[in-house]
């Protein structure tokens, strides 16, 4: 895949990180002007839809992190 920056090719895996680092700092200052693509919030409306119906299916975050945990350990 050709990049749309060819500047980016001569920098080093470490220079990218930061830049991506810089990057992602600079777009979380304003997240309100990320555009959030229409599926998101199409799955978005779907799961609170279906939380509102059976509130009992949602799984605790503190599971889920443990769950993610444990797989990571195996």
């Amino acid at each position: 895949m050709k990049t749309a920056i060819p500047a980016l090719e001569a920098l080093t895996p470490a220079e990218k990180l930061q830049l991506i680092e810089e990057l992602w700092e600079e777009l979380s200052a304003t997240p309100e002007e990320i555009p959030v693509p229409q599926w998101q919030l199409d799955e978005l409306d779907r799961r609170s839809a279906e939380y509102a119906k059976n509130p009992s299916s949602a799984i605790p975050w503190e599971e889920v992190k443990r769950n993610i945990v444990s797989r990571n350990e195996q």
